[in-house]
């Protein structure tokens, strides 16, 4: 986002499959920047109702979308002209999430 948006480096896109599962997400990723990092978010939206979360950590923008709100409001579209690095993670990581 670099050099399109004065407000943030990057911009963090993912989805869960259902609002419990997003809030579960966010949760760990609150957790994870808290205990490896030192890190709080700057401001927390949507994290009751689980459609989207927004977690603002200021350089880094961080969303949880259901596919459903995913689908509607399209940030990827939205932000296509920004460079994009999509994470595959290991296949061990895959099989074990499910």
């Amino acid at each position: 986002m670099r050099g399109l948006v004065t407000y943030t480096d990057y911009l963090v896109v993912t989805s869960g499959r259902t609002p419990r599962q997003t809030q579960a997400i966010a949760a760990e990723v609150r957790q994870r920047l808290k205990d490896d990092h030192g890190l709080l978010p700057h401001r927390v939206e949507g994290e009751r109702e689980g459609e989207w979360i927004l977690l603002d950590l200021l350089d880094v923008v961080f969303h949880c979308f259901t596919p459903e709100a995913r689908e509607f409001y399209r940030l990827e579209r939205l932000w296509r002209e920004a460079p994009q690095r999509v994470y595959e993670p290991p296949a061990e990581a895959a099989e074990a999430a499910r």
